[in-house]
């Protein structure tokens, strides 16, 4: 329990130390936390286990903010998801104008990839809520 206490309390802090970096500094490394991670002088099991707690304990945002979301009226839900939408194309193309040619090319080659996966997932997504539909 006191192992699980800290590692989340560690990973709760992750997103300041991200924003506590100084302009230029290196954002990220391989594997969870990075650099917070690497000071700390982890063992391969260590790295294994708070990546798992950090992953469980993003699932669990994700289904506490998901049962909320769950109760919203389907208008503000659609004008949420829209938000979230505009916002993400804004930041997006902020991005894309920081680049150079060569490199804007390659971002929308990554951009339209990423489109694609999330294309075959949601089509996947679909298909498994039809089977399990099926089989009720």
């Amino acid at each position: 329990m006191r192992k699980t206490l800290i590692a989340l309390l560690l990973a709760a802090t992750l997103p300041t130390l991200a924003m506590a970096m100084p302009e230029g500094g290196p954002r990220h490394e391989r594997g969870f936390g990075g650099h917070a991670f690497k000071e700390l002088d982890l063992t391969r099991e260590q790295r294994h286990e708070i990546g798992k707690l950090m992953r469980d304990g993003m699932k669990a945002r994700h289904e506490i903010t998901q049962r909320y979301l769950d109760k919203l009226p389907a208008a503000e839900k659609k004008a949420m998801e829209d938000e979230i939408k505009a916002a993400e194309a804004k930041n997006r193309d902020a991005i894309r104008a920081q680049l150079k040619p060569e490199q804007q090319k390659t971002f929308d080659e990554i951009q339209k990839k990423m489109e694609e996966r999330r294309a075959e997932r949601a089509e996947f997504e679909a298909w498994k809520a039809e089977k399990d539909k099926k089989a009720q």
